[in-house]
């Protein structure tokens, strides 16, 4: 039995037979310890903006509120201009980076041991991300992760658009074929935007886990299945759900 599982009030029908699993992964495989934050102070005053500024709580405010969406994205709508938001996504990749070189990444206690024992299971998993594939790559190898899973997949990888729009967990069923329908699909992260991303693909389980940025209201807000501590949780939960 799992313990502290959030379950949707919505009916349902049939327990999906879950096949792929799409995992997310700063704040929901890896423990992020507010690098995000900190490199995104980094992108702020590579463009001016001091911290403690009003535009700085502010401009914070929002990727806080976010966290999950294509980095690229939350800094088009930041800073305007093309030229702009490009060069503070580069400061904040190289930010991120080189925190991440410094060891300061660890994954979520049990992470590791979720994604063999559903490999082991039979089932196929995917880990995705909002960052670019450079910092993605860089999250890997610090983790020794490089060769754990089959795919991974960054917002470059579906022409740019990645959370909240569906096209990372499609793209995921697509590369791997993993799965005959999308309620075969489970999608599991710490934001409010992966949850949006595996509803608005259709998948059959969208658990949101609370090891992360966001909280239980705006996981069932945005339509989660469940809600679990962790993702340490996962293999139990679909094991009840048969």
């Amino acid at each position: 039995m799992v313990s502290n599982v959030t379950e949707s009030k919505e009916p349902t029908v049939t327990s999906p037979d879950i096949r792929l699993v799409v995992l997310d992964m700063a704040g929901t495989t890896v423990a992020d310890g507010g690098l995000v934050e900190r490199a995104f102070a980094a992108a702020a005053d590579a463009l001016g903006v001091a911290a403690g500024s009003a535009q700085h709580t502010e401009h914070l405010a929002y990727v806080r509120a976010t966290m999950g969406e294509s980095k690229i994205s939350v800094f088009r709508h930041l800073f305007g201009s093309e030229e702009r938001a490009q060069q503070a996504n580069s400061a904040f990749e190289r930010a991120y980076g080189e925190l991440v070189d410094s060891g300061l990444t660890a994954p979520v206690p049990g992470a590791r041991e979720t994604i063999e024992t559903l490999l082991a299971g039979g089932r196929t998993v995917v880990l995705t991300t909002g960052f670019a594939r450079v910092t993605q790559d860089a999250l890997l190898d610090a983790l020794g992760w490089r060769d754990l899973v089959p795919l991974t997949l960054c917002p470059a990888d579906v022409g740019g658009r990645g959370r909240p729009y569906p096209d990372l967990v499609l793209e995921a069923l697509v590369r791997t074929g993993a799965a005959d329908d999308v309620r075969q699909v489970a999608v599991v992260g710490d934001t409010s935007y992966d949850i949006l991303s595996g509803v608005r693909a259709g998948a059959g389980l969208v658990a949101g886990v609370r090891t992360g940025a966001h909280g239980d209201d705006a996981f069932l807000a945005a339509g989660a299945t469940h809600v679990v501590d962790s993702v340490a949780d996962l293999p139990a939960l679909l094991g009840e759900l048969g």
